[in-house]
């Protein structure tokens, strides 16, 4: 009987230590992203639409993007200081003019192929102007503005919270009114994690915001502080709305009180 008992508990062990393996590996319906220390969380997507009280899905929606805002300015504030770094001597050796390309590259400052030229200080300016945060009040504005507080078809289908568009037959969705003729799509992500991550890149590297990177930069070196609704000012190309898409990003950002 004791040897049963014995039997009939070691067995009891080991099936719990595989359910508990099980749980740990088996992935859930979840939407992964990557947190600020590299490690993997998970974070459930709302229905925004299913949230009928405003308030309610206001804060849902700030809750659940602005984890991922905070990743991408931290990766910002990193490969900053790594410019910095690189930069504060003037000259660089062999081992730190490759870091510099990679950067400069990473950035768009260079191209894939491109080669690092002698003179360097052009290309370290450039990447300086780019390789920097964003304010958080204005990513959610945008994204607000741009999505429909997530509830359009693009962010419910495609994890398009900023309404970017792609060029490449399949790459996206189709607008249900584009116009006969053209071929853009609006771009479909794997999470929204990806979908912010783009944005950024976007803001950072398209020559259509550089004055909004020439604006920060400015305001950087004049040690200024640098918020949503000043930077705004550099996104009169993101719409064809212009100033009026600017000032109501502005009045959304005063409005949700999304920064002093």
């Amino acid at each position: 009987m004791l040897k049963k008992l014995i039997a009939w508990l070691i067995v009891a062990y080991l099936a719990t230590i595989l359910v508990a393996l099980y749980a740990v590996k088996r992935p859930t319906s979840t939407e992964t992203q990557t947190a600020p220390s590299e490690t993997q969380v998970l974070i459930k997507k709302p229905d925004f639409s299913a949230i009928k009280d405003i308030p309610t899905r206001k804060k849902a929606f700030f809750s659940y993007l602005r984890p991922m805002i905070n990743i991408q300015n931290k990766k910002l504030e990193n490969d900053r200081a790594a410019v910095l770094a690189l930069t504060e001597n003037g000259s660089l050796n062999r081992k730190q003019r490759v870091k510099l390309a990679a950067l400069a590259r990473k950035y768009h400052v260079l191209e894939p192929d491109e080669a690092l030229a002698e003179d360097a200080s052009s290309v370290e300016s450039e990447l300086l102007k780019r390789v920097d945060s964003i304010p958080p009040a204005l990513v959610l504005a945008q994204a607000a503005n741009e999505s429909s507080w997530g509830r359009s078809r693009f962010a419910r289908e495609g994890n398009n919270y900023f309404g970017q568009w792609c060029f490449k037959a399949g790459c996206g969705i189709v607008p249900a009114k584009r116009p006969e003729g053209d071929i853009h799509e609006v771009r479909k992500f794997d999470s929204a994690q990806e979908s912010v991550a783009a944005y950024f890149n976007n803001i950072n590297s398209h020559p259509a915001y550089s004055d909004l990177r020439d604006l920060r930069a400015q305001m950087r070196a004049q040690n200024e502080t640098i918020t949503g609704s000043a930077l705004a000012a550099g996104l009169q190309s993101y719409s064809e709305r212009g100033a009026e898409y600017v000032e109501e990003l502005r009045t959304m950002m005063r409005v949700n009180k999304l920064e002093p």
